[in-house]
């Protein structure tokens, strides 16, 4: 089995976050705070999944995958760069290409014989579901301070006061 070390751990866990919380920004219909904030979040992980895996090589060799990671770099940029000019077209275009190309990837990284997780998923299981699980978590507890935090639109925190807790304005 190829060797487990931190690169390598934590390439994984990075790449575990980015495909959790792809789904709920892609989906999610409100393009609010929690969107930005979560969109930093998948842009920073991204960025470490695609620069990390540059470490991560077999035999000395870059593969396919490598490629894959330096083209979701550029479009990852490119859709940061589109959301900050407002182009949300393209911003959504090169985000949903990048968390697709992420998932592809994932697929041929858990489904290739020869691999580091099919032969982690073989043996040790446990330890596999444990970091899914912690990931899954992570971003539960993430989605849910944010959603529960009370952080304006400029990401500074309301004052108390200015939370209305009366049933008119939670209407």
């Amino acid at each position: 089995m190829e060797h487990w070390n931190v690169l390598l751990a934590s390439h994984v866990v990075a790449a575990l976050f980015v495909l959790a919380i792809g789904p709920a920004q892609i989906l999610r219909r409100r393009r609010d705070r929690v969107h930005r904030a979560m969109g930093y979040l998948w842009i920073a992980a991204m960025y470490y999944t695609c620069l990390s895996s540059f470490w991560i090589v077999t035999g000395g060799h870059f593969s396919w995958l490598h490629g894959l990671s330096a083209f979701t770099l550029v479009t990852v940029t490119l859709g940061l760069i589109s959301a900050i000019r407002r182009n949300i077209p393209a911003h959504r275009g090169n985000m949903v290409g990048s968390y697709i190309g992420t998932a592809i990837a994932f697929g041929f990284a858990v489904a290739a014989p020869g691999r580091a997780i099919p032969e982690l998923l073989a043996v040790d299981p446990a330890s596999a579901v444990f970091v899914a699980l912690l990931v899954a978590g992570t971003v539960a507890a993430v989605y849910l301070s944010l959603f529960r935090g009370g952080l304006n639109g400029s990401g500074r925190r309301r004052p108390l006061a200015a939370v209305d807790r009366s049933p008119a304005g939670r209407a």
